[in-house]
């Protein structure tokens, strides 16, 4: 039944029993006549289910581009390795979730899951640069249809204390699908092949499941 619920009103189904539990307790505290407390709960819970929000989206075109896996800000884009890859440098696009940004992460390319590999670690401010080797952190690799190796990895935050990752080793999934999410304030950084020419700058706001950040250089 929660899980209906969730879908209906486009809620996370991993947040939806939280938000669901503390509404339930500000409305009973509210029917102790408990009215300070309750109208803390029912706020409370109204600002979780708002962060576990779940929009549709519909990325405009998906042949021969990288598609952001993350609302947010573009707070860094560099050269690197997929890590523990020694393969060819990747152009790498980080974008910042804050606490107010949808936190569902969608799918950069469509193709087969290569690897799904969790790191324990820190819980640093997610911004920082080197939240992606100290933090924890989720990575996943996909090979798109074209055999090219996409990365993308999750990374939890000052906040965050749970990632979490839809998909296995295997799985095929589409652009655009919901792969995870990250709890609160995060980041995720994106590991765009060298053939890709990257089409975001530094600061711009980007939408999982439709922003384009990266297309195949003509």
């Amino acid at each position: 039944m929660i899980g209906r619920l969730a879908k209906a009103m486009k809620l996370a189904p991993e947040g939806a029993k939280l938000s669901f539990a503390i509404l339930l307790a500000g409305i009973v505290a509210l029917g102790f006549r408990f009215p300070v407390a309750g109208g803390i709960a029912i706020a409370l819970g109204l600002a979780v289910a708002s962060f576990f929000r779940d929009p549709e989206r519909f990325p405009a075109r998906t042949a021969g581009v990288v598609i952001s896996g993350a609302d947010g800000r573009v707070t860094d884009i560099c050269e690197s390795r997929i890590p523990g890859e020694e393969s060819a440098r990747y152009h790498r696009v980080s974008v910042f979730m804050s606490p107010l940004n949808v936190h569902v992460n969608r799918a950069p390319v469509g193709g087969e899951v290569v690897t799904v590999e969790h790191t324990p670690g820190e819980f640093r401010a997610a911004y920082h640069d080197h939240s992606s080797q100290h933090n924890e952190r989720n990575l996943i690799v996909i090979r798109d249809d074209a055999g090219r190796r996409h990365g993308m990895m999750q990374v939890a935050g000052y906040l965050a204390r749970r990632i979490v990752c839809r998909v296995r080793a295997h799985d095929r999934i589409e652009p655009g699908q919901r792969i995870g999410l990250i709890m609160f304030g995060s980041r995720v950084d994106h590991f765009v092949p060298p053939e890709y020419r990257v089409t975001v700058t530094i600061g711009e706001r980007v939408r999982a499941g439709e922003t384009v950040i990266g297309e195949i250089q003509e």
